[in-house]
């Protein structure tokens, strides 16, 4: 009530701001509601609790592999040309007998990530390996842009395999007296005359056209060859433990030099760049897991795979490589097929031929475990939304992913005709060492959140045995060129502009909200 006299008392009302302001306002509340949108966007996931109730009822593929396919495929995807061509390679141009310690290193990142896997594994039995997994904890767009790395490093190491396995091929047909025209004989720059490697991209054709068929047709005769290759292994180590000469060990680690080119080799530093190009010669175990919806009981016989595949081949590998280091001089192990040219050398030309024969049938494994596991990651990001859905389609006579086996056939088939071993190699490792270290940090994260979650295999010590991937494969990422730092930037920009071109807005989780 107003004084006696007071004038009336005008209503109070808000001052409203001028219009610039007001404007400004609206735009900043319009940012921040986009800006939560997309947060909740990139971050959506499916839980591990949906994951495995789908996994039982998901019928695309048909369940045909048993533990000792399983482990086949993991020993497959392992032992190839790290044996045959990359351990000579590594000692002539890095590390001298001291590529042994370089395998360890690389063991030792491989072995943590492969314990973490494992639980993944027998804990989400769902097809996509760590793509799937890193869907589950952390994320839409983390999960693409593994998914979307993976799928090239796993193409990328077909064509690595490729190209050694058309070195010792070349040296059966030259054995025979068969001589392939120059050109055809290898990529541009590795030798002159050179202009395309046939052989190379002539074996990825037949493999991804395996891999059409059904799967366990491919897995039997998966199976066979990773037999006659575990025994062409031990041969080389029965055969060359007694021609082994000490003095080519000594130094173990060759004093560091640096070359004309600027380019330096040797020494512990060589040790490290060694053990950085030969990672991707120590997973494979990865591959198995990609193939979990057709295991007959993925829950039991996953983490079993993996830890048996990776345990034989890195006993195999270690053997070999100072067998191999101590019946010839580093120095001489350069050539396309180091591991036959040294038996070759002590004067038994049939162990050298029958290893050339073995590596033949051998590494033909290696190209179906990444092929089979990139086109089983193509299907998963396909299946999910996140790229164009025909490629998710299942053949409906031979129950597998057909396209995308036959666009990896045709991609793989270019890149190793057209590029040498050591650039490829190069390129291979950085995508997996990322996936790995997401791997080892989501299950440290998952036993934080939910500690009680069903686990038919749990990694022991963590958060240690996490912490040990996640450090080593850090480390060996620092020991990459700049040029595939470059090339992989490349690649993940190239990925997310087909995430928020594309995937963002088709992903199934995105029609679902």
């Amino acid at each position: 009530m107003n004084p006696a006299g007071a004038p009336p008392r005008r209503p109070t009302m808000r001052r409203r701001p001028p219009p610039a302001r007001a404007a400004a306002m609206i735009r900043r509340s319009f940012v921040s509601e986009r800006s939560m949108s997309l947060v909740a966007k990139i971050l959506r996931h499916k839980s591990v609790e949906q994951l495995q109730a789908e996994a039982g009822k998901r019928s695309d593929f048909r369940r045909v592999l048993g533990l000792w396919q399983l482990t086949a495929i993991g020993i497959g995807g392992i032992i190839g040309v790290g044996v045959f061509v990359l351990a000579g390679h590594e000692a002539a141009t890095n590390a001298g007998p001291a590529v042994a310690l370089a395998f360890l290193i690389a063991g030792i990142a491989s072995a943590a990530a492969a314990l973490c896997y494992a639980e993944f594994a027998g804990m989400i039995p769902v097809t996509g390996s760590a793509y799937t997994y890193s869907y589950a904890t952390l994320g839409e767009l983390a999960a693409w842009l593994i998914g979307w790395d993976l799928l090239l490093e796993y193409a990328l190491i077909v064509a690595v395999v490729a190209i050694g396995w058309s070195g010792y091929v070349q040296v059966l047909l030259e054995g025979a007296g068969i001589h392939l025209p120059v050109w055809a004989q290898g990529a541009y720059g590795t030798g002159e005359g050179r202009v395309f490697n046939v052989i190379a991209a002539a074996v990825t054709l037949a493999v991804s056209a395996l891999l059409v068929f059904r799967t366990e047709w491919g897995a039997r005769f998966n199976t066979l060859i990773v037999a006659i290759k575990v025994l062409a292994v031990v041969l080389v180590i029965g055969v060359g433990v007694f021609y082994i000469n000490t003095a080519n060990w000594v130094p173990f680690v060759p004093e560091r030099i640096v070359g004309e080119d600027g380019v330096g080799h040797f020494g512990w530093k060589g040790v490290g760049t060694a053990a950085a190009v030969v990672f991707f010669a120590v997973f494979g175990y990865d591959t198995l897991t990609t193939a979990a919806e057709e295991s007959k009981n993925p829950q039991r016989d996953l983490p079993r795979a993996v830890l048996l595949s990776l345990g034989v081949s890195m006993v195999l590998y270690l053997a070999v490589s100072l067998v191999l280091t101590g019946i010839a001089h580093y120095s001489t192990l350069g050539g396309d097929a180091p591991v036959s040219d040294a038996f070759a050398a002590l004067g038994l030309p049939w162990i050298a031929k029958a290893i050339a024969f073995s590596a033949v049938v051998g590494i033909a494994s290696v190209l179906f475990a990444f092929m089979l596991g990139a086109a089983r990651i193509w299907f998963s990001l396909s299946r999910d939304g996140l790229l164009p859905g025909w490629f998710a389609k299942i053949h409906p006579k031979y129950g597998t992913p057909h396209r995308p086996t036959v666009a990896l056939g045709v991609f793989t088939a270019l890149v190793a005709g057209f590029l040498p071993i050591g650039e490829v190699a190069k390129l291979v490792n950085i995508g997996v060492l990322s996936a790995f270290i997401i791997i080892c940090a989501s299950v440290w994260v998952l036993r934080v959140r939910k500690p009680h979650l069903e686990r038919s295999f749990r990694t022991p010590l963590v958060p240690l045995i996490p912490i040990v991937g996640i450090a080593f494969s850090i480390w060996l990422l620092a020991e990459l060129a700049a040029i595939t730092w470059l090339i992989f930037l490349i690649w993940v920009s190239l990925g997310l502009l087909v995430y928020f071109a594309y995937g963002i807005r088709h992903s199934k989780l995105a029609q679902e909200q």
